[in-house]
């Protein structure tokens, strides 16, 4: 199957519309992994995830504290926001325990590519989860971003 084109985000505003469009696919047991570099907007996209799914905030970086629950105000699954940039393999993902939280709860990861997907395990779709690339393009503060549906093997979608 093809990549997904990246789309054009021209600022903050437009990113967390973007994260909030895909918020509005995303249900209980549904893993998200944000990849890009520092100051690349993961946070501000996870901002309009948590828009989308309407749960309690703010939404801050959770790089110092490595997870926050942020509990739904309508009825519908929390958002567990986690950090990977300061761990070092899927074990020490492990001892965060967040896979007890996951199959309720919609998960997004910052820096979680290679550690993270571990976490699909579990959930309505075993093995599934959505990967967000994120970049800036060449000089300029647009980013471009690529959403991809992930299975098991690897397929994109």
């Amino acid at each position: 199957m093809s990549t997904p084109e990246a789309v054009r985000v021209p600022d903050a505003k437009a990113m967390r519309g973007l994260g909030a469009q895909l918020a509005g696919r995303l249900g209980a047991g549904d893993l998200v992994v944000l990849t890009g570099p520092l100051g690349a907007g993961k946070t501000t996209f996870t901002q309009g995830v948590a828009e989308g799914l309407q749960v309690r905030g703010p939404i801050t970086s959770p790089t110092f504290v490595l997870a926050r629950v942020h509990p739904s105000l309508v009825g519908g699954p929390p958002l567990v926001h986690a950090d990977a940039y300061r761990l070092g393999s899927v074990a020490e993902l492990d001892d965060l325990d967040l896979d007890s939280d996951v199959a309720d709860s919609v998960t997004v990861v910052e820096w979680g590519a290679g550690k993270a997907e571990v976490l699909a395990a579990s959930g309505d779709r075993p093995g599934h989860f959505w990967e967000v690339f994120i970049e800036r393009a060449a000089d300029s503060d647009v980013r471009l971003v690529r959403i991809e549906s992930v299975n098991a093997d690897r397929d994109r979608t």
